[in-house]
């Protein structure tokens, strides 16, 4: 009976429209929106890059030719050094193909066209070499053969930072928002935990009202209803996943397989708390549907959805809240994968998101078994 219950609830959760609009479609363009729009601007605005350079040499100048040798044999070099002359230094300028054109000789002069963060990293770097060049020259007077070592003592002083990882995860702050978006799925499993509510009250639906005049057990009809709904979501936000990870090459930092249990793990708790809200009360559908995104998206938006920093202000006033608000736990075990080097601290977010499912789950299940009809 069972099972018969399961395929009989799955098939009618697969025919509602909104499944496949709010849970499949409504995502991914919202995902395919931000990836366009805020995707590129870690790189642009935040990560390292090389630095482009002209040098012009007005007389040949071997300290800062073995500077150059030395900072561009590092695994990430802080300058791309190329050697030319004043017209085609000043063309590849005027064209934004180099940030700059550093001259050498008796004075080291710089030429910006532009004052962004890569145009004051070389007013730095050329402003300390001319300090240190001053301090090294008269090691050079008193030993000529010390030329090669000097060059190799200013590079290494000229070498703006060592790179010293915290975490071999994705450090690119968008990440996050694809993470509360995955919260954000999940908790739009509500809608199916909305309609198994909807289809257990007599007095709101006609299918509802023939289940409860039929001999079949209430707890078989509403687990088999769980069952397929859980069913459902995790092959919605299966393909949600998949799209963003393989069709939008979003990387999520951590485990991949882990990512998946943690989405559908956090799908399962969005139906339960939806089947609990919806058997709390007795409004229609379309009533308790607008109240629950409209809860939804609080939620979401306490989260860091709407606003990436929202969720560190919680941190800070009421840290308890992020520990009990599903959207946040979800898209904090997203978070705690990429970051971290162990399961420390997933692990008890993993077991916040189960014992919601549990609670919900048996809370709406003794709602809905209370409710008795003195007509049908």
């Amino acid at each position: 009976m069972f099972l018969h219950c399961f395929r009989y609830e799955l098939t009618t959760a697969l025919r509602e429209r909104s499944v496949l609009i709010w849970l499949i479609i409504f995502p991914a363009v919202l995902a395919m929106l931000m990836n366009a729009a805020f995707s590129s601007i870690y790189e642009k605005t935040s990560r390292f890059s090389t630095i482009p350079v002209a040098v012009v040499e007005n007389s040949p100048d071997p300290v800062f030719r073995s500077v150059m040798d030395a900072l561009e044999d590092e695994e990430e070099p802080l300058l791309k050094v190329d050697y030319m002359t004043e017209e085609e230094a000043l063309g590849l300028l005027e064209k934004g193909e180099v940030r700059g054109i550093i001259h050498t000789g008796d004075d080291i002069s710089l030429t910006l066209s532009d004052t962004g963060v890569e145009e004051t990293v070389l007013r730095t770097f050329t402003d300390q070499y001319v300090v240190s060049s001053a301090i090294i020259g008269d090691v050079i007077r008193q030993d000529p053969a010390m030329a090669m070592k000097a060059g190799e003592a200013m590079s290494a002083e000229l070498s703006p930072c060592i790179e010293k990882s915290l975490t071999n995860g994705i450090t690119d702050p968008f990440i996050q928002y694809i993470y509360n978006l995955i919260a954000m799925v999940a908790l739009y499993g509500s809608i199916l935990g909305l309609q198994i509510s909807v289809n257990n009250q007599a007095d709101l639906s006609p299918l509802a009202a023939r289940k409860t005049c039929s001999p079949i057990s209430k707890t078989v009809g509403v687990a088999a209803s769980l069952a397929a709904a859980w069913l459902v979501e995790t092959i919605c936000i299966v393909i949600f996943v998949t799209f963003v990870r393989f069709v939008l090459g979003v990387d999520y930092g951590g485990s991949l397989g882990l990512v998946y249990l943690t989405s559908v793990l956090g799908g399962m708790a969005g139906v339960s708390i939806g089947f609990f809200a919806g058997a709390s009360n007795r409004f229609s559908y379309e009533v308790k549907l607008g109240v629950s995104m409209a809860f939804n998206m609080t939620l979401c938006f306490f989260s860091g959805l709407m606003a990436g920093n929202i969720k560190l202000i919680i941190e800070e006033k009421i840290p308890w809240f992020n520990r009990i608000n599903p959207p946040a736990v979800i898209s904090n075990g997203l978070y705690y994968l990429n970051v971290d080097s162990d399961l420390h601290r997933y692990i008890p977010a993993m077991a916040v998101l189960i014992g919601m499912t549990l609670l919900f789950s048996v809370l709406g299940a003794i709602l809905s078994r209370r409710k008795k009809y003195a007509s049908l």
